[in-house]
């Protein structure tokens, strides 16, 4: 029986999480691996099915609306399976990337660790408590060059009944990475 963990990649906005996820993703097709990659339905930002970074390296990818359609759609023969954007499947991810492992996938989660106001985001946390290996990242702050663990929102988002949440999936033009004292308290 393969031998599956759990490996997370975290950190704020704009710290090169997706792209450490596509680094790995890359690494294992040139191994001959089989590999399943994942991002959420609502991050369209750089369009659909496509797990893409700031940098712009970018890799097809399953759109999935929860973490149980990760489950559901991923091949069982699946050496690694890749999910971006964690933070948007919610904490049923813990459970399902626990399953994944068990079942022998090396599971690569990427996601944000932290709140735009400094909160811990769920699931990473939890994610980062089960996980073999974690890495986490950092950016860098656009105030004062040093390193960043924090973004904050620079722009108001409308807060509606609808769409709440994809109002909240930005880049550049909503948010920005912060050092611990260029964030605002």
């Amino acid at each position: 029986m393969r031998q599956g963990r759990v490996e997370v990649i975290s950190g704020p906005m704009f710290a090169g999480k997706s792209e450490e996820l596509l680094r790995r993703v890359r690494r294992a097709g040139i191994a001959g691996r089989r590999i399943e990659v994942f991002t959420h339905r609502l991050d369209v930002r750089r369009g659909a099915d496509l797990v893409s970074s700031h940098a712009g390296a970018a890799h097809p990818a399953r759109s999935a609306a929860s973490a149980l359609d990760v489950e559901a759609l991923a091949d069982p023969a699946a050496d690694l399976v890749a999910v971006d954007e964690a933070q948007f499947f919610g904490q049923d991810l813990v459970a399902v990337a626990d399953r994944l492992a068990v079942r022998g996938a090396v599971v690569v989660v990427t996601g944000l660790d932290v709140t735009f106001d400094r909160r811990p985001f769920e699931p990473l946390p939890s994610l980062m408590a089960l996980a073999e290996r974690v890495t986490k990242l950092t950016a860098i702050c656009l105030v004062c060059g040093a390193d960043a663990l924090f973004h904050e929102r620079v722009e108001p988002v409308r807060e509606s009944a609808v769409q709440v949440v994809a109002e909240h999936v930005g880049g550049e033009d909503k948010y920005q990475a912060r050092c611990r004292l260029h964030v605002r308290r």
